[in-house]
C-alpha cells in the first residue's frame, strides 16, 4: 500500500494518498478550491478508489490551501464542461453507496457546491473559524447539488431555509451549534480529522446518510407567507422564490423527487438572464480593483492613518467607513458648532444601527472613539491619507490644497471628494500633483459601496494603488475613473436626466416617468432621485457649464424653472414633487404640471402621449450610449466598471447587470439602430458614440 505522503495525483487537481489506513483525498486547484470538471474526476476517482480497498477503513476529504472548497466554477457555467460527469451529485450518490466512513475536513471555506459535497459525507469536521454557507442565492441561482434537500434534514427545515434563503455563512463554531458539523477544532485538522474517523469505526456500523433521513417534526414553516415577504426590489427575489419552493419540496417529496425538482430549478434559474446579469457582475466587481499591469500590493503606499476635512454629511459618512475597518481619523472642522453637529450626526448613525442589534454598545463606543474631532488644521500634518470634504466650489479647493501642500507630511496622499470637479485644477495648486487624487464617496458614505478613484494626469501609480487597496480594506468597490466633468456615474446622470426633462416636455408627468424606471428595476425614479440629490447643485453646475452648451442644441428648461421658484428638492420640501414637512414620500404637485405644460409651450413643442416603453427606451439608450463615450475617451477601463458604478451608486437593477451588460443582452446592432432612430426623430444630442459604430460594424457583441 500507499505511505503517508506517497501521493497520488487522479487529476490535475486532486491528490490521493493513504496514512494510517485512511485515504487522505485531497482538492488542491487554487485559488478557492473550485469544484470544474476535472475537479470533479479526480475526486470521483479518489472515492472510487477508497471504496475498493480493502486495506483502507475509512477516507477524509479536505482541501489544500485556505479553504476546503468555494463551490461550483461559475465561469463553466452555461457551458459543457458544467454538464460533464460526474457531477457533484454523482459524486455524493458513490459516497452514500460506502459503508466505509468518509468525512469532509473543512477549513476557510466550504460554499455553496462546497459545503454540499461536505453534505453528501457522512460526517463533517471544522475549525472554528471556518466559514461555511450556500450562497448561490446571491448569483441569482439556488444550490443545485441536493443542498436545499439535505440541509433541512440535517439542521430542521427553518434554520435551513434561512441560510439558503439569505446566502448568508456561518462560523465552524456556529455550524456546531446548529448541528450542521459534528466537530469542531482549533488547530491540526487533518489529525483531528483522521482520529474522528477511526473513532466511527467502532461506533456505527452504519454510518448516516442525509439523503436517507427523514424528515423530522419541526416547528411548522409558512412558505407561503415567507414567498409573499421576499421583496420584489431584491437583486435577487427570483432565486430566493425559487429556494423557498425547494425546501418546501424537502418537506412535501420523497427525496429524490426533491432532488429532481431542485435540479430543474437550478438548470432553469442558470440559463435565464438574471442569473446571468449577477453572476457577470459578479466578476465584475473582482475586476474592477484591477490595474492592468500592476499589483497593487506591491507598489502601494501604507495607509494607517487617516484626517477627513469637514463634519458635513459627506465628511461624517467617510469618517464612519475607516472607523468601521478599524482605522483612527481625525475630523477637521473649522467651527466648534459645526464639529459638534458632526459628532451628534455620527452618535446617532451608529446608536440607530445598534438599536437594530446589528452593533453592539462596546463596538458602537469603540468606533465612535477611533474618531478624534479637531479645530486645529495643523493636527493632521502627520495623517497618510487626508480627504477633503468640504463646499463643492473649485476656488475653495483650490485654496485648501494650497494649504494642504504647506502643511502635510511628505508622501501623504492628498485627496478630494468631489462628485464632478478636475483633480488636475487641485492639483496644479500644489507642488506635488503626484500625490493628489480624487475619492468620489457615495452618500451615505458609511452604507454606500462604491468609490470612484478618481487618477489624475499626474497622479502617481503608488497612491492608486493604495487607493485601491485602502477601499477594499474598508469595504468599498474601487473603480478607477479618469478626469472629466462627472466623472463616470454623474456624467452619465447628464444625459439621463435631460431625456426625463425632454419627456417632461413632451407629454410624460413625473410620476409617469419615475414609475417606468421603477418598474424597470431602478431603485428610484430620475426624478424622485433629483429631488434627493437637492436640485440647487445640478443647477449650479449647469450655470456653471452654461457657457460651453452649444446654442443649437435643445435645452429643457423645467429644472431651472422650479429652482427660480425655490424648490430644492427634499431639502425644501418641493422639488419635482412636493414634501410634507419630514417625509420622503413624493407628492404629485399640479403646480409643477402647470409649469411644465408653460414651458413646452414656449418652446414650441406639442405634447402627446408618451408611452412606458418610450421612457423606458430614452432613458437607457442615453445611459448607454454616453458609457460608449467615456470607453472611448478612455475615462474608464472597461465597460464591467461603469456596470459596477451604475448598480452600486445610482440603483441600476442588479439583475440586469448594468447598463453596458443591458445594452449587450438587446443585442449591440439593435442598440445602435434605436439611438439612429432617436437621432432622426430628436437630433444630435442622439449622435451614436463612434465606438459603438465601430464595435457593430465588426460584428462585436460586447463593449470592451
Amino acid at each position: 500500500m500507499s505511505q503517508a505522503f506517497d501521493f497520488t495525483m487522479l487529476s490535475p487537481t486532486v491528490r490521493y494518498h493513504v496514512q494510517d489506513r485512511v485515504a487522505i483525498i485531497t482538492i488542491d486547484n487554487p485559488p478557492v478550491n473550485g469544484l470544474n470538471d476535472a475537479c470533479r474526476r479526480g475526486i470521483h476517482a479518489g472515492v472510487q478508489r477508497f471504496m475498493e480497498d480493502a486495506d483502507v477503513d475509512a477516507a477524509v476529504l479536505m482541501g489544500a490551501g485556505k479553504g476546503f472548497s468555494g463551490g461550483a466554477d461559475i465561469r463553466q457555467f452555461n457551458t459543457a464542461a458544467a454538464q460533464t460527469r460526474p457531477m457533484t451529485r454523482d459524486i455524493i450518490a458513490l459516497i452514500e453507496q460506502c459503508p466505509k466512513p468518509v468525512i469532509a475536513a473543512i477549513h476557510g471555506i466550504a460554499l455553496g457546491g462546497g459545503l454540499e459535497l461536505a453534505l453528501g459525507c457522512h460526517y463533517r469536521v471544522a475549525t472554528r473559524d471556518a466559514r461555511l454557507g450556500l450562497p448561490e442565492v446571491n448569483l441569482g441561482l439556488i444550490p443545485g447539488g441536493g443542498g436545499t434537500q439535505r440541509l433541512p434534514r440535517l439542521i430542521g427545515v427553518a434554520a435551513a431555509l434561512d441560510l439558503i434563503q439569505s446566502g448568508k455563512t456561518v462560523s465552524g463554531a456556529e455550524a456546531l451549534s446548529l448541528g450542521l458539523v459534528d466537530g469542531c477544532v482549533d488547530n491540526d485538522l487533518l489529525a483531528s480529522s483522521v482520529d474522528f474517523a477511526r473513532r466511527q469505526l467502532s461506533a456505527l456500523a452504519e454510518h448516516p446518510v442525509l439523503g436517507r433521513k427523514p424528515m423530522e417534526n419541526t416547528p411548522a414553516v409558512e412558505f407561503s407567507a415567507r414567498l409573499a415577504a421576499v421583496s420584489p426590489k431584491a437583486r435577487n427575489a427570483m432565486a430566493q422564490r425559487v429556494s423557498i419552493q425547494c425546501v418546501e419540496a424537502a418537506v412535501t417529496l420523497p427525496f429524490e423527487d426533491g432532488l429532481t425538482f431542485e435540479r430543474a430549478r437550478f438548470d432553469e434559474l442558470v440559463a435565464g438572464p438574471e442569473s446571468k446579469a449577477l453572476r457577470h457582475l459578479f466578476f465584475a466587481e473582482r475586476e474592477a480593483p484591477k490595474l492592468p499591469g500592476v499589483e497593487v500590493n506591491g507598489h502601494a503606499r501604507p495607509v494607517s492613518s487617516v484626517a477627513i476635512l469637514g463634519a458635513g454629511t459627506m465628511g461624517v459618512g467617510i469618517a464612519m467607513a475607516f472607523a468601521n475597518a478599524g482605522i483612527p481619523v481625525r475630523l477637521v472642522e473649522r467651527e466648534q458648532a459645526a464639529l459638534d453637529r458632526g459628532l451628534a450626526l455620527i452618535r446617532n448613525n451608529y446608536e440607530v444601527t445598534a438599536g437594530k442589534g446589528k452593533l453592539s454598545r462596546s463596538d458602537m463606543e469603540a468606533r465612535i472613539g477611533r474618531i478624534t474631532p479637531t479645530l486645529n488644521f495643523d493636527d493632521i500634518a502627520n495623517a497618510d491619507l487626508v480627504i477633503e470634504a468640504v463646499f463643492e466650489d473649485m476656488t475653495v479647493k483650490k485654496d485648501l490644497f494650497a494649504r494642504l501642500d504647506k502643511i502635510c507630511k511628505p508622501n501623504a496622499i492628498l485627496a478630494t471628494n468631489t462628485s464632478r470637479l478636475s483633480i488636475d485644477e487641485m492639483a496644479a495648486a500644489t507642488t506635488r500633483p503626484q500625490d493628489v487624487v480624487g475619492l468620489h464617496f457615495f452618500s451615505p458614505a458609511n452604507v454606500m459601496r462604491l468609490l470612484e478613484v478618481v487618477q489624475g494626469d499626474r497622479t502617481g501609480l503608488d497612491v492608486i494603488a493604495a487607493c485601491m487597496q485602502m477601499a477594499q480594506q474598508i469595504g468599498k468597490i474601487p473603480v478607477l475613473v479618469k478626469v472629466c466633468e462627472g466623472f463616470v456615474g454623474n456624467r452619465m446622470l447628464t444625459p439621463y436626466w435631460r431625456e426625463a426633462g425632454f419627456l417632461l416636455e413632451e407629454g410624460a408627468s413625473p410620476v409617469e416617468i419615475d414609475s417606468a424606471l421603477t418598474r424597470f428595476g431602478m431603485a428610484m425614479g430620475p426624478l424622485t432621485m433629483a429631488d434627493l440629490a437637492g436640485l440647487d447643485i445640478n443647477w449650479a453646475t449647469r450655470k456653471r457649464l452654461a457657457p460651453t452648451r452649444p446654442a443649437h442644441l435643445r435645452y429643457s428648461k423645467v429644472a431651472d424653472r422650479i429652482c427660480e421658484m425655490g424648490r430644492f428638492g427634499q431639502k425644501t420640501d418641493a422639488g419635482y414633487y412636493r414634501y410634507a414637512p419630514g417625509s420622503r414620500t413624493p407628492v404629485p404637485d399640479p403646480e409643477i404640471d402647470g409649469l411644465i405644460v408653460q414651458c413646452a409651450a414656449e418652446a414650441g413643442i406639442a405634447r402627446r402621449e408618451v408611452t412606458e416603453e418610450e421612457i423606458v427606451d430614452r432613458c437607457m439608450l442615453a445611459l448607454v450610449n454616453e458609457g460608449a463615450h467615456i470607453l472611448e475617451d478612455g475615462i474608464a477601463q472597461r465597460a464591467s466598471d461603469i456596470d459596477v458604478v451604475y448598480v452600486h451608486g445610482y440603483g441600476f437593477p442588479a439583475w440586469r447587470g448594468g447598463p453596458m451588460y443591458y445594452a449587450q443582452t438587446l443585442g449591440l446592432p439593435e442598440v445602435l439602430r434605436r439611438i439612429r432612430a432617436l437621432r432622426d426623430r430628436h437630433g444630435e444630442h442622439w449622435t451614436p458614440a463612434p465606438l459603438l459604430e465601430k464595435l457593430v460594424a465588426s460584428g462585436a457583441v460586447s463593449f470592451p
